[in-house]
């Protein structure tokens, strides 16, 4: 079992000799100089980590010799990397981004990483952006001894304060702590059990994020229901932006003349248009319909919100009490090649791999909260299981201890082999949403023998047809006004 990670002691450093560079801060670095260069290496691939206004880095050239010139001459060490990166804002809008050197330095006669410095290219006014401390250089050193430290030195700009109270100081505190978490991890091989930008890449997603929320985050403001806004809003933006590039890679393009300010409207899409199970408030629907595509949302009842949507999102919500058992008398609703949403469909959850494989869906996203199975909630004593290769849990990425013996945990890995039952090749992603519940499983290839496939999902309905549990909701309100 791996050790906790020892306690971080951060001090200030006090009566230092006069020089260019400033010690603000040290702590014991509680892992041997070896690891030294990992830590940072995580540092400066991961800024967003450590900073909420900053998105992510780009690397844009890297030297092993002929040092750019901005780069500082430290008596006792010598360069032997250097990092040109650019820092991308959360806010593009607010907050220009920055290039940035980040020069890795060994001790003379080392071949030991054991200072980083961080050196800001300022615009042609000179002028940084919020999002990072005012200096010329901040510097990270491992300092070998009786007792290793982590310490770090900055070279400020005049006025900087540095005292507890100061900008500069919490940050070079926060930048202390990160480096130390991340040495300890490496020291304890530390395994990562999330992760994200497994289906979508990173950069594709956040960029494309970025356009999808200024275009859309005036829904906030016109915000009909009594949930929180912010949450449903920015969430919803997210899993619409994945749909659209998922699809993008699942789909061929359109023929149409690509669109510069919105080429995602000539990108792939679902052929039989998208169906979005239990749409509630209707938000994610509105959100890929007002982009071009083409779908419905349907809900046992209509939300204030729907009415108050734009041209064309009303038409494309409708109450409808969706009964599992009545396929394939409920064909209408399922174009051939349709895509299923299921988000936090709960009752509904577990029917989206059955019902996409029975309707002949293109494919189905399903992002679980609840924990039901076909006709009662999910009992893992007592819930029928599905057989799964091994390494199948492994290659969920469900997070947690790594045990995955929660319940909600067991819940995901039910649905995943239930998906594999139906004949659906398992992919999932955690997705970058403002949720607890962000795990999401993707079915958009069809794997094993399609009559097999085709049989397991009927025989389950016919299972939950004979027990005689199971009752679909009925529509509430006037359902044929929408």
């Amino acid at each position: 079992m791996s050790q906790p990670r020892p306690k971080f002691e951060p001090q200030i450093v006090v009566d230092a000799p006069e020089s260019l560079w400033l010690p603000l801060i040290r702590c014991p670095a509680n892992f041997p100089a070896e690891i030294f260069e990992v830590a940072i290496l995580q540092l400066v691939h991961h800024p967003e980590y450590n900073s909420t206004l900053i998105l992510r880095s780009e690397v844009l050239v890297e030297h092993t010799s002929d040092f750019p010139s901005l780069t500082p001459t430290l008596e006792d060490a010598i360069p032997v990397r250097c990092i040109h990166r650019k820092l991308l804002p959360r806010r593009p809008g607010r907050d220009a981004a920055l290039e940035q050197y980040c020069t890795f330095y060994s001790t003379k006669g080392s071949t030991i990483v054991d200072n980083l410095v961080l050196t800001p290219i300022p615009d042609a006014n000179g002028a940084l952006p919020y999002y990072h401390p005012a200096v010329h250089h901040i510097r990270f050193r491992y300092l070998p001894g009786e007792v290793d430290v982590l310490q770090i030195e900055v070279d400020r700009l005049p006025g900087t304060p540095t005292d507890p109270n100061s900008r500069l100081y919490r940050t070079s505190l926060a930048l202390l702590d990160t480096v130390h978490r991340y040495g300890w991890g490496a020291l304890g091989n530390y395994k990562k059990r999330v992760h994200h930008d497994c289906i979508i890449t990173r950069e594709a997603y956040q960029d494309l994020y970025l356009l999808m929320r200024e275009r859309h985050k005036h829904l906030v403001d016109t915000w009909q229901e009594v949930t929180d806004p912010y949450k449903h809003v920015f969430e919803d933006i997210g899993i619409a932006t994945f749909l659209m590039l998922l699809w993008k890679d699942s789909y061929p393009a359109s023929q149409e003349t690509i669109d510069e300010t919105a080429p995602w409207k000539s990108w792939g899409r679902p052929l039989g248009g998208f169906i979005d199970f239990g749409c509630g408030n209707g938000l994610l629907t509105h959100i890929l319909v007002q982009e071009g595509y083409t779908g419905v949302g349907i809900d046992v009842r209509a939300r204030t919100s729907w009415s108050h949507y734009a041209a064309p999102t009303p038409s494309s919500l409708r109450v409808h009490a969706f009964d599992p058992l009545s396929l394939p008398s409920d064909d209408a609703l399922f174009p051939a090649g349709a895509f299923i949403i299921g988000n936090h469909a709960d009752e509904l959850t577990p029917w989206v791999p059955v019902v996409a494989t029975l309707t002949s869906a293109s494919g189905y996203i399903s992002i679980p909260c609840c924990a039901w199975s076909f006709d009662a909630k999910f009992e893992r004593s007592s819930t029928k299981g599905y057989p799964h290769g091994e390494g199948f849990v492994e290659s969920l990425s469900l997070g947690g201890d790594g045990s995955n013996a929660s319940s909600y945990s067991m819940y995901r890995i039910w649905l995943a082999s239930l998906s594999v039952h139906c004949g659906w090749k398992v992919e999932s992603e955690t997705l970058r949403i403002p949720s607890t519940r962000n795990w999401a499983i993707v079915g958009r290839k069809r794997e094993g023998d399609a009559e097999e496939a085709r049989a397991n999902a009927q025989e389950i309905v016919d299972d939950v047809r004979n027990r005689g549990v199971f009752k679909s909701r009925k529509p509430e309100g006037k359902a044929g006004e929408h």
